[in-house]
């Protein structure tokens, strides 16, 4: 049996969540890797992070069910200033980030993680929190 690699995470909360869709709409997968990254941060890299992997008869199936979930997850979220949908999570300019990738390099074994704002791709937007899209219960009246 052929298995295929759909997709690496660097984190286990996210390849999880996926996982678990997949499953839920009867896919077979796993995740390889999950417990040495989980325990060991610092080999995600080595070993290219947590793989979620399918069984290649079911690849294209699996990869429609990631993006069809990659849009609703786009969809969900839309900018307070501008209305757009593209809004991703990138490092935070600043100081404190440069300090912070410097020691990094200068520690070079001493990981210390930068802080991350959500930041619209069309205006510039940024908020340190994932801005929600309005709904009808979020407004007065």
């Amino acid at each position: 049996m052929e298995q295929v690699i759909l997709r690496t995470f660097d984190n286990y909360f996210s390849a999880n969540i996926l996982l678990t869709r997949l499953r839920d709409a009867g896919v077979q997968c796993y995740l390889k890797d999950e417990y040495t990254v989980t325990i060991d941060p610092l080999l995600s890299n080595a070993i290219g992070g947590i793989k979620l992997v399918v069984k290649k008869d079911d690849a294209a199936n699996a990869l429609q069910l990631l993006r069809s979930f990659d849009n609703d997850y786009k969809n969900a979220v839309q900018c307070p200033k501008c209305g757009s949908h593209d809004i991703i999570l990138v490092p935070k300019v600043g100081v404190e980030n440069i300090l912070t990738a410097i020691s990094t390099w200068l520690f070079s074994a001493y990981a210390v993680s930068a802080e991350n704002v959500y930041k619209c791709n069309q205006c510039g937007y940024e908020s340190e929190t994932l801005p929600e899209t309005p709904t009808e219960h979020n407004f007065p009246g």
